[in-house]
């Protein structure tokens, strides 16, 4: 069972402007690299579910959260069936995230009142994803189906859509604010994060060190636009 409930899902995300992004198959690794996001102020993850027996590392992780990292809400990603969400919703997922959408899933976690993100490349399926009960919508791969221009252009007839742009983004300034300024209610971010010779040398403190900048990039536009 889900340890956060949707309203504190959905006011996390909205609040933070930040989901970072992960898929290892070392449980051990992942635990390190996703308590040095939580020490940098994350406290929305996104697990992927991308190989065989990703729901064993996910189990690990969410046991080892619910203990180092109490306030820490994990939810897994790249769920393309209602099967596969149910499993991961089984053991705790706090919300699920698709690079499509399904609304066998948006069925399953409705029932079970777990938000559920779907990947959406065109108007259309955000406003089909909107009618079956998505309260936020990724779009995905947002750098490839327009960027930030895509985001405006949306926002414009449909200001009410929340959006999470995952793909094309980047823990910089310059990034950052072009996705906030467009209009986006949160970005999923993946190995920009994590560079790759912070996770072999160790060095959590580098991975803690770009979430933090990041999020404070991130709650100046924020504010801005308010």
């Amino acid at each position: 069972m889900a340890r956060f409930n949707k309203i504190q899902v959905l006011t996390a995300m909205t609040g933070t402007g930040m989901v970072p992004v992960l898929y290892n198959k070392d449980v051990e690794l992942v635990k390190q690299i996703v308590k040095a996001c939580y020490d940098g102020g994350v406290r929305v993850f996104e697990f992927t579910n991308r190989d065989d027996f990703a729901h064993e590392v996910f189990a690990g992780l969410m046991k080892y959260l619910a203990v180092e990292c109490p306030d820490m809400i994990l939810g897994v990603g790249s769920v393309v069936d209602a099967g596969t969400a149910s499993l991961y919703i089984q053991m705790g997922a706090n919300f699920v995230v698709g690079p499509l959408f399904n609304p066998d899933i948006a069925k399953v976690c409705n029932r079970r009142l777990i938000p559920y993100i779907p990947g959406c490349g065109t108007v259309s399926e955000i406003g089909f994803a909107e009618e079956a009960g998505c309260d936020i919508c990724k779009i995905f791969p947002a750098g490839s189906i327009g960027g930030p221009s895509f985001v405006q252009n949306i926002k414009a007839p449909m200001p009410w859509v929340m959006i999470m742009a995952t793909g094309a983004v980047e823990p910089d300034e310059a990034n950052l604010s072009a996705w906030f300024k467009a209009g986006v209610t949160c970005v999923g971010m993946g190995s920009k994060l994590f560079p790759k010779e912070a996770v072999a040398n160790k060095d959590w403190p580098a991975i803690t060190a770009l979430c933090r900048d990041a999020l404070g990039f991130i709650q100046t536009y924020m504010t801005k636009n308010k």
